[in-house]
């Protein structure tokens, strides 16, 4: 098997990236083509993984004031400054645990720290837990920060990685 390459994510790559989305959507948020576009806008961050042609994974992320309406974003605006936030980070079922999303986190912090940013901010689910995300973060250098209660009745873990590390 070829390794995975990573690029910069462009509007044609829609279908693949809400096709993955959606297949975690319990531990993300729905997406819709109408709603990929406008994260595709703010995001300051798109990067896509491909393998033998295929899209297996995507990040999408925000700098700080970029007039993001949600809720955990809003949060870390609200208590930080200079920071770089992951809206979503979804690496298909068969690509887990081979690395992949250590290279998409490893590109994303090199350009936190091109972009000047002093922090990566990220939620994952507590209750009810994603185990495997806790893990990864905690693995990443994630610190909890906090938590938030979603209107969904999810609890969140709010992290963040200094770029500095």
């Amino acid at each position: 098997m070829k390794s995975p390459t990573i690029r910069t994510m462009r509007l044609a790559d829609c279908a693949a990236v809400v096709e993955l989305n959606e297949a975690v959507v319990s531990v993300t948020s729905s997406m819709d083509s109408v709603r990929f576009a406008e994260l595709f806008e703010l995001s300051e961050i798109e990067l896509i993984v491909e393998l033998e042609g295929s899209v297996v994974g995507f990040l999408l992320a925000m700098v700080e004031g970029c007039g993001y309406d949600n809720g955990n974003y809003a949060w870390f605006e609200e208590r930080l400054r200079n920071f770089l936030y992951i809206d979503r980070v979804v690496v298909s079922g068969e690509c887990r645990g081979l690395g992949v999303g250590r290279s998409l986190y490893s590109h994303l912090f090199e350009e936190a720290d091109r972009l000047g940013s002093l922090h990566v901010c990220a939620e994952m689910d507590l209750e009810p837990p994603n185990e495997a995300s806790l893990r990864f973060h905690l693995g990443m250098g994630f610190v909890p920060i906090g938590t938030r209660v979603l209107e969904s009745g999810k609890t969140v873990s709010m992290q963040l990685r200094s770029v500095a590390q």
